[in-house]
């Protein structure tokens, strides 16, 4: 569907001012990109946590489970846990789990393999999986299956999905696991159902909202990955976006960028509290 000529003027004017505020600023990258390389992730305690028992979980073939509120920066930190396992040594398969079926889910894992299965019979795809997990291990690699959204994963699946993985009468456990999700997906760990998977739990992260100390520092970081040394962001500003996000990570990028295009537009070389009020608006 066309714009109309008053909205295709409105996104033209967005446009140019996103343009802007990059050069009034001087920034010589996005300062709040969405795809952070490796490199450029802030090491907060949260991030190095998170790195620590994932890697320790993987070590000890055992499931690992990630928690959060959404935009807490679980798969970010996520990101830079993985970048610690070399690719010739290790497997990664990332499925987003859904309030769908088991069938579903592991045909999501086969997709993941690159392998295609339309069989509606769960025992063949769940061999189909064992099978290739198996030529994995036979090529000294560890498959470690990460699932994102796991709160979404019915209790029955939760009682199942361990068996993926486990091989010889369950003494050999040959994939490890990753859950992360939303606070509630500890709740479903706590079920009957889940007790299988539960039990093989070895290590929890729990990622909150960064503290007001650290939002400073969060945001300087990302100035400085937009090639800026100095802090634009008076005191005041900063304890806006942080009381207003409540640290979450996500939506202070939202916020901090938006204050800053309102800091641009008004020519004003440090964000003030009432640019942040401004960028409040505009987000949900």
């Amino acid at each position: 569907m066309r714009l109309t000529t008053k909205a295709e003027s409105y996104l033209k004017g967005e446009i140019k001012m996103i343009a802007n505020y990059k050069i009034f600023f001087g920034f010589k990258n996005e300062p709040f990109p969405h795809d952070l390389k490796i490199d450029q992730i802030l090491n907060t305690p949260g991030v190095i946590g998170i790195a620590e028992r994932v890697l320790y979980s993987v070590g000890c073939g055992a499931v690992s489970v990630i928690t959060g509120d959404v935009g807490a920066g679980k798969s970010t930190a996520l990101r830079y846990a993985l970048s610690k396992l070399h690719p010739s040594q290790y497997r990664i398969i990332e499925v987003t789990a859904n309030t769908g079926s088991i069938l579903e889910v592991l045909k999501q894992i086969c997709l993941a393999l690159n392998v295609e299965n339309n069989s509606l019979s769960q025992t063949s795809i769940m061999n189909t999986i064992r099978k290739i997990i198996l030529e994995i291990d036979n090529k000294k690699q560890v498959p470690v299956l990460i699932i994102d959204e796991a709160h979404l994963i019915r209790l029955e699946i939760f009682s199942q999905l361990h068996t993926i993985g486990q091989f010889e009468m369950d003494s050999k456990a040959i994939m490890p696991i990753i859950l992360v999700g939303q606070n509630n997906l500890i709740d479903k760990l706590m079920y009957d159902k889940s007790r299988s998977l539960a039990s093989r739990v070895v290590s929890r992260s729990h990622l909150d909202g960064i503290k007001f100390k650290d939002t400073g520092e969060y945001i300087k970081h990302h100035l400085e990955i937009a090639g800026i040394k100095q802090q634009l962001f008076s005191d005041e500003a900063i304890l806006a976006i942080h009381q207003g996000t409540r640290g979450l990570l996500r939506k202070t990028n939202i916020v901090a960028r938006g204050a800053l295009i309102a800091a641009a537009s008004k020519k004003c070389n440090v964000v003030s509290p009432e640019h942040v009020r401004i960028a409040f608006t505009e987000t949900i």
